[in-house]
């Protein structure tokens, strides 16, 4: 599959306009150590939330997270092959690049893919527009500092959040249905 030429005149403008004291902030937004405290937080407050309905909602998530983080590898990564920008000759001379190169493919981005799904899970959990809004931006940050620090084109980045999201609908109706489960089985119990 041949990708658009824009993809590669965005990445360079996006990769090539930076400031040096906004490396060290795009590079945490890439860590993924950065969103353990932040995915240790939500998980807290949504035990405390739903206290034992909580092990459905985290289980459906951790299913959501997962099926965005491996298929994106299997359905994406190794089927399309895209090169990530810092594994392109033509483009090493140009690149700004603050980490490893790391895997040799980058479309789609699996930090985007993951930043999305677990942006919208838990907004629709939350149901508050703050959060939601301050969970997107998130999201949004941990996918452009994927292009700033040389890892993706911009495409491998919108479609990586593209299908966070998908992923994340098949976690929502995984959970439905379970829950469904559950409230038919309790009837029966006290039928």
């Amino acid at each position: 599959m041949r990708f658009p030429d824009w993809d590669t005149e965005l990445f360079v403008a996006i990769n090539g306009f930076r400031f040096d004291w906004l490396d060290p902030v795009m590079e945490i937004f890439s860590s993924i150590r950065f969103w353990i405290p932040l995915y240790l937080i939500v998980a807290a407050v949504i035990v405390w939330k739903k206290r034992w309905w909580s092990i459905a909602v985290l289980a459906t998530l951790a299913v959501s997270f997962a099926l965005a983080d491996q298929l994106s590898v299997h359905l994406f990564k190794n089927v399309f092959e895209r090169l990530r920008p810092c594994h392109v000759e033509e483009l090493k001379s140009v690149i700004h690049l603050l980490e490893d190169c790391g895997g040799k493919y980058g479309f789609v981005s699996n930090h985007a893919a993951n930043a999305f799904c677990f942006a919208m899970f838990t907004s629709l959990f939350f149901k508050n527009r703050y959060y939601s809004f301050m969970i997107f931006f998130w999201a949004v940050c941990v996918s452009y500092s994927r292009i700033y620090v040389g890892k993706h084109f911009p495409l491998d980045v919108i479609c990586g959040a593209a299908f966070g999201i998908v992923c994340q609908q098949t976690g929502t109706l995984l959970y439905k249905a379970v829950m469904s489960i559950i409230k038919i089985k309790g009837r029966r119990l006290n039928a």
